[in-house]
């Protein structure tokens, strides 16, 4: 792969799009957010699985701007609650779009009030993140990525965003919020999937100039 290529990630989410950016360091593209796409469109989650979000989100941004695109969808399943927020994380108190704090805080409360009388040892969760890669030229590439661990009962930490102040990951005593950036990068779901997809970028931008 030669030369700077540009990847729009269907998102606003100024912590995600610098995710991601971290990871696909020295691949030779640059991510560009949503932001600097103000006729893009916005994408309801309307599918019921993580990958077919992410492949939705993609399709419709690569179309828009005519350039690859990534986009992921990703959630907190929590197993007291039979694995839900699920997808409906980002939107469990009722409220739809991208990252906000206030709607972050209301998720995140929500879910702390509907497990308030579940004992540690039942607290069990993972996060999913499905990661999808869409060309203009019609390839496509998914991949998903997951994070184990627990939730705990009072939020702790300032970094990150969402669910993290309140999910400790396995091996950890720190929430994800606690967590470096970096530190969350290497175990994240979000993490992982990105990295997975960034194993299959050369070959699939080196096909879409063809």
């Amino acid at each position: 792969m030669t030369g700077v290529r540009t990847i729009v990630l269907a998102s606003r989410n100024k912590s995600k799009i610098a995710e991601l950016e971290r990871i696909l360091s020295g691949q030779g593209v640059e991510v560009v957010g949503l932001d600097g796409f103000p006729d893009a469109p916005e994408v309801p989650e309307t599918e019921l699985t993580f990958e077919g979000n992410a492949l939705l989100k993609a399709r419709a941004i690569a179309a828009a701007t005519g350039l690859p695109a990534v986009a992921d969808d990703s959630g907190l399943c929590v197993d007291a609650l039979n694995g839900m927020p699920g997808v409906l994380s980002a939107r469990w108190s009722g409220r739809f779009g991208d990252a906000s704090p206030d709607k972050d805080e209301a998720n995140l409360w929500l879910v702390l009030d509907q497990l308030a009388e579940v004992p540690d040892e039942h607290r069990g969760a993972h996060f999913v993140a499905a990661a999808a890669l869409v060309v203009p030229s019609g390839a496509e590439h998914v991949v998903e990525g997951r994070m184990h661990g627990r939730i705990i009962r009072a939020p702790r930490g300032t970094g990150g965003f969402g669910y993290d102040p309140i999910f400790v990951p396995d091996d950890e005593t720190r929430t994800s919020a606690e967590l470096t950036p970096e530190e969350k990068d290497a175990i994240s779901h979000r993490g992982r999937a990105f990295r997975a997809l960034a194993g299959l970028l050369p070959g699939a931008l080196g096909s879409a100039r063809r």
